[in-house]
């Protein structure tokens, strides 16, 4: 069969466009043993986690009411905390998504009159509002409880090691850092750089809690923030660690004494994780995660292809194709509203879910900026799946991410490129 006549004929795909795509895979097909490696040691490790907890099919029986013995519940969490090297796990479909899980890890161990400090400068949108630094007052950020934020700015794009030092005080309770992006135009953070940071501030105070927010960032590396001293990790599981089989939820990783605050604030004292139903869908959350490191592997190539794709046609991307990655996204500046709209549409066109849906900017909660969003995929929001989006602001970044195959990721980009040509929108 001849792809290039199929593309054309069943999906719109221009000469042109198929060329440049060709071109460019061609030029990273070396770079991508690289990201194969990482792949294969990660499913070692995902595999044997699996196997030293007996994972057996007893496991992915339904429980009811209470959710008192579920067994399913409990060997998912062990599974998660030995895949992430930690002492205990808090995985539940009742955390609603990454910043849910983001606000309990953080809020469950501080108390008014700590201080939280970011350190990778200012957090992803959504959570502005949990800290209470954009919103309406009387909502139970941190802010309305006493507890002060502080945030020290990246230099170069990178951690401010300098500066950290001198923000630090005796009220300094939890130092966070961000792993991703969020929407701003750097490098996601490097594993040895969170490794010097935890190391820097445990040597001020051994006792300030060192949280990280590793959304779109796991399995990037063979090592996990949890693997170079990271005391409490959260995330989504519809994002990387569920492979796009896990319906809902998130997850907290970390010591057993802040998974047990965690447990407390996501249901309350004296219950803490004994209680919460798994509604059936650990088969899906750990089959999710046996899957994850070759879906994340997969979508890993296909924002190296994005890159370099639009690297060729003279855009500004982040990061480089080549450099390090720490989360799976692409970020690529197209510098108009009318070229973030084309690529997200271009996107939406290439789901296997609501391919007919044209995605628009709007005022989505949680966000500073009208926001546009592309997802046709199984699970709602998952951005594991093909996604795109883009705050509608100056100076118009988009950002791409996901596909569970490499192919869709490639499809994906086939379709924003061909809108921005057939909108005559090429820079």
């Amino acid at each position: 069969m001849n792809i290039k006549e199929y593309l054309k004929n069943n999906f719109g795909i221009s000469e042109v466009v198929f060329d440049k795509v060709a071109e460019a895979e061609k030029q990273i097909a070396t770079s991508f043993s690289r990201v194969d490696e990482i792949a294969q040691v990660n499913q070692y490790k995902v595999l044997r986690a699996f196997q030293k907890n007996n994972v057996s099919d007893r496991h992915f029986a339904w429980n009811t009411g209470y959710g008192y013995d579920d067994v399913g519940r409990d060997v998912t969490e062990k599974v998660f905390a030995d895949v992430f090297n930690t002492e205990a796990a808090l995985v539940r479909t009742q955390i609603v998504n990454g910043t849910h899980a983001l606000s309990i890890a953080i809020t469950s161990s501080l108390r008014p009159g700590d201080e939280v400090i970011y350190v990778t400068g200012k957090p992803y949108d959504t959570l502005e509002e949990v800290i209470g630094i954009r919103g309406e007052a009387g909502r139970g950020s941190l802010n309305e409880f006493g507890i002060t934020y502080n945030q020290v700015e990246l230099k170069d794009n990178k951690i401010d090691f300098d500066a950290i030092k001198a923000v630090i005080s005796d009220k300094t309770k939890m130092v966070c850092m961000q792993r991703a992006t969020g929407y701003a135009w750097r490098e996601a953070i490097s594993i040895e750089d969170i490794r010097e940071c935890v190391a820097l501030v445990k040597s001020i105070n051994k006792d300030i809690i060192t949280m990280i927010d590793n959304c779109y960032g796991e399995f990037l590396d063979i090592l996990e923030p949890t693997d170079v001293g990271i005391d409490i990790m959260a995330g989504s599981l519809i994002k990387n660690p569920g492979g796009g089989l896990a319906l809902s939820g998130g997850y907290i990783v970390g010591r057993q004494d802040l998974i047990d605050m965690a447990s407390y604030r996501l249901t309350c004292p004296g219950i803490g994780g004994e209680c919460g139903l798994t509604f059936g869908q650990t088969r899906s959350i750990l089959q999710g995660l046996f899957m994850a490191p070759s879906v994340v592997s997969g979508a890993i190539k296909g924002a190296m292809l994005c890159g370099q794709v639009y690297k060729n046609m003279n855009y500004d991307i982040c990061p480089e194709v080549d450099d390090i990655r720490g989360d799976i996204i692409q970020s690529i500046k197209l510098g108009s509203k009318e070229a973030v709209v084309a690529f997200c549409q271009g996107i939406q066109k290439a789901a296997p879910v609501d391919c007919f849906v044209s995605p628009e900017p709007w005022d989505m909660p949680g966000y500073s900026n009208d926001v546009i969003m592309a997802a046709g995929a199984f699970v709602q929001g998952s951005s594991i799946e093909l996604s795109a989006d883009a705050p509608i602001r100056d100076p118009y970044i988009v950002y791409f991410q996901g596909g569970l195959t490499y192919e869709h990721s490639k499809v994906g980009v086939l379709k924003s490129l061909q809108e921005l040509y057939d909108r005559n929108l090429i820079g």
